[in-house]
């Protein structure tokens, strides 16, 4: 099996919202949002990893290439985030996607989706996360 098989199959088994595999290393989180990404790199974990999530909107997508993630996969990815991934040499592939990722009740586009709209650099982009989670 290979790592982003790996991947996938923990987030769908055991009910994770974000998994990454390399070789024997899986990290795993039930955190919503992007929260599992900020902490990994601030860990300096996930450069070679395979990752697989449950969402990724254009925030995550700048964090994984911040991380160095080699491939993503997503039960759901935004057209903004897979063309970011695509943008910077990361295979990514999804189950269904979407225009934007929608806020979680439902009224909007998600607030990390926003905060990183027109931002064109992985650096920048976290900048703008980091602001915009210190006012959720």
């Amino acid at each position: 099996m290979t790592d982003i098989e790996r991947a996938k199959a923990r987030l769908c088994d055991g009910g994770f919202t974000c998994v990454m595999c390399r070789e024997e290393q899986t990290l795993v989180s039930t955190e919503r949002g992007v929260k599992p990404l900020l902490s990994w790199l601030t860990e300096g974990k996930g450069d070679g990893f395979f990752a697989a999530d449950k969402v990724v909107g254009a925030g995550a997508a700048f964090l994984y290439v911040l991380l160095g993630v080699r491939e993503v996969y997503a039960d759901v990815m935004s057209k903004p985030a897979l063309d970011i991934l695509i943008r910077y040499g990361i295979k990514a592939e999804c189950g269904t996607l979407c225009a934007n990722i929608i806020n979680r009740v439902g009224t909007g586009i998600c607030p990390i989706e926003q905060a990183v709209a027109g931002i064109d650099t992985p650096t920048e982009a976290l900048k703008a996360i980091e602001e915009r989670l210190k006012t959720l």
